[in-house]
């Protein structure tokens, strides 16, 4: 009786595991499907912002209100903690020749879905230089008690990029030798958007 209990116990918890990991799986591609407009708008006009000077936002808080941000010159890295209501964020964008105005409607966006941190990341394929950019979300699926603490990283490519059979994201077409972006393995959502699972968010 007891070893049917016992038995019983360990199948119902195995099941569970399995019902709470493919899930997690999917959440991604949910997330992505379900504000893919907001993310595109998010990339696209991080994009345009980065072109006039390199910078990254970071929200330090679970309720979205504190900001870090990222300023980066030619000589130097600036790192500003801000309230994201706060007057000195205004004056910090003007002193650097950012558009507040532009500025706020991505923090805006990115409260809108969650996002925590926007950067970019340029790399080199057959020495021709190439970038993407990344958005890290904490998806409220992953607080699931038999889940790591993890984060969902998307990636952005500019170009429409190569897969193999399990949607893994390869260095180039027809090589089986798989990219990996910060030590980290991608999986297809489209030809140009990937993500990964990380214990880190940048």
């Amino acid at each position: 009786m007891k070893t049917n209990l016992l038995l019983q116990l360990v199948i119902t918890i195995l099941l569970i595991q399995l019902c709470s990991c493919s899930p997690a799986l999917h959440i991604a591609e949910q997330y992505y499907t379900k504000h893919e407009r907001v993310l595109i708008a998010i990339e696209k006009d991080y994009k345009a912002l980065y072109t006039h000077k390199q910078f990254a936002i970071a929200f330090t808080d679970n309720t979205f209100n504190f900001i870090s941000v990222e300023i980066i010159t030619d000589t130097i890295k600036y790192i500003y903690e801000f309230e994201v209501e706060e007057i000195r964020l205004n004056d910090t964008l003007k002193k650097y020749k950012f558009d507040p105005v532009a500025v706020h409607q991505l923090i805006e966006n990115m409260r809108l879905v969650k996002c925590i941190w926007i950067n970019m990341l340029d790399y080199y394929v057959d020495v021709q230089k190439n970038d993407l950019v990344f958005i890290a979300i904490k998806p409220l699926g992953m607080n699931n008690p038999f889940t790591n603490k993890k984060y969902y990283i998307l990636t952005f490519f500019s170009k429409q990029q190569y897969f193999d059979n399990d949607c893994k994201l390869l260095a180039r077409n027809k090589h089986k030798r798989m990219r990996e972006v910060n030590g980290d393995i991608v999986r297809r959502i489209n030809d140009k958007v990937c993500y990964t699972i990380s214990d880190r968010f940048r």
